[in-house]
């Protein structure tokens, strides 16, 4: 659990303006892990890692979908959350792209995105391996609960609050960040393991989703959290 006095001890402060943190003051609160989780890990698929640990903008021409860098070093503190969750004992649902055949009409697609998507770009990445008793979900919009089954999946385990990783910060993780706090779920961003194409548009969203609708929180809190409860559940 963060303290208010922390509560903007975040990634956004050399971008976002004293005068707009005063503006949000009212927001301001303890953050914390919900009871019962669950993690989600969003769109962690091969696209977004390839031309390896750059600047997008390097990258742009030959891989125009990559995140570079910023992908490439939420990889550690990813695979220390998800260590951490299987430890708990906590659900874990990956999700990436519908890609079977015949699967949508003409126009229902995730974004505005207009250049080509390679298909085998959506296989997890391989740092990130799916288990048995991981859940993945296959979606055809940006939120992994657009037109999914995962509100009947969460509701017959039992989940009350969602930790959420992932990219993009501004696209499908924010998509998906709303529609669970609009569902009613307490919903956490892990911070490190979160990212986008562009640190400003990661910054900016993390800002105004930690204020409306997230607790966005550091890997360690979260880590010490899941960590509690691996501890609590070995002990039973």
């Amino acid at each position: 659990m963060a303290s208010i006095e922390k509560f903007n001890d975040h990634c956004w402060t050399d971008v976002v303006p004293e005068s707009d943190l005063k503006l949000y003051s009212g927001w301001r609160r303890e953050t914390f892990v919900g009871p019962h989780p669950a993690l989600l890990a969003i769109d962690l698929y091969d696209l977004v890692y390839r031309g390896g640990p750059l600047p997008p903008a390097e990258l742009n021409e030959r891989h125009p979908n990559t995140c570079g860098v910023f992908a490439h070093r939420a990889i550690a503190p990813t695979k220390k959350l998800l260590a951490a969750a299987r430890r708990a004992g906590i659900p874990i649902f990956f999700c990436t792209q519908e890609t079977r055949p015949n699967n949508r009409p003409a126009g229902a697609v995730s974004t505005r995105r207009k250049r080509a998507v390679p298909v085998d770009g959506y296989a997890i990445y391989h740092e990130f391996a799916v288990e048995a008793e991981d859940i993945v979900i296959w979606k055809q919009r940006a939120s992994i609960f657009q037109g999914t089954p995962l509100s009947s999946h969460l509701s017959l385990l039992g989940v009350q609050s969602l930790i959420v990783c992932g990219e993009s910060t501004s696209g499908c993780v924010r998509a998906s960040v709303v529609d669970g706090y609009s569902s009613g779920f307490h919903v956490s961003v892990v911070e490190e393991c979160t990212y986008d194409r562009a640190e400003l548009t990661h910054k900016v969203n993390l800002f105004d989703m930690h204020h409306k609708y997230a607790d966005v929180m550091h890997i360690d809190e979260v880590l010490a959290h899941l960590g509690s409860m691996g501890l609590a559940r070995a002990a039973e």
